[in-house]
């Protein structure tokens, strides 16, 4: 790690994580790994905003599986909406390990919030996530009216795993002709490329 191209914030956040010496999510079982993601999520976050509209929602997915979702909006006025997808490496992670964060960007950014559940591997193989992600997208679009927000002006975006489906949506968006005002993408997978200079200098920790 080349700790000395880290903010000293940075660097403090992961000092804390190596004093707290969990072990590593690979060493666990998916059971085992979603729970202490959950019990862990919220350690370095921000206390749960307050805000004026948080509603549990069930969006369809392309196969008729009905999807948890939540949406956040810091008024009640016909507000922006993005759909934010969680981090979790595709396997863990839900709408309770990133509550916080979606209140966090509801709060500042003015825009509402809409966080989906999709479904996680293993039981859910490589495509459901993406598929469940952006029949989300193409409901929100669709639904955004609905829901007394404004639908054309529509984000989409994601955190790690999350950052990865909400650049593929928005690839998928553009093929569809289906406009999107931005992409928001927290700390994405979007290139496998093990040899990469960030992976080397920042691939631990």
């Amino acid at each position: 790690m080349s700790a000395h191209l880290l903010t000293p914030q940075m660097a403090g956040v992961l000092e804390r994580i190596r004093r707290a010496n969990r072990p590593p999510f690979h060493a666990l079982s998916v059971a085992e790994a979603r729970a202490a993601y959950e019990a862990g999520s919220e350690v370095l976050e921000l206390p749960r905003a307050a805000l004026p509209r948080v509603e549990a929602l069930q969006i369809p997915a392309d196969d008729g599986t009905p999807l948890a979702a939540r949406l956040y909006a810091p008024s009640a006025a016909c507000l922006p909406v993005t759909l934010y997808l969680h981090g979790g490496g595709f396997t863990i992670g839900n709408l309770e390990t990133h509550d916080s964060l979606c209140r966090q960007l509801a709060l500042r950014s003015g825009a509402a919030v809409l966080a989906l559940d999709y479904r996680l591997a293993p039981e859910h193989r490589f495509p459901v996530a993406v598929d469940d992600s952006f029949a989300a997208l193409r409901w929100l679009s669709a639904h955004a009216g609905a829901l007394g927000l404004d639908g054309t002006r529509l984000a989409v975006g994601g955190d790690s795993a999350g950052g990865t489906l909400a650049a593929v949506c928005a690839l998928l968006a553009r093929d569809a002709g289906l406009a999107l005002c931005a992409q928001v993408l927290i700390t994405p997978g979007t290139a496998a490329r093990a040899d990469s200079v960030s992976h080397r200098l920042f691939a631990n920790g």
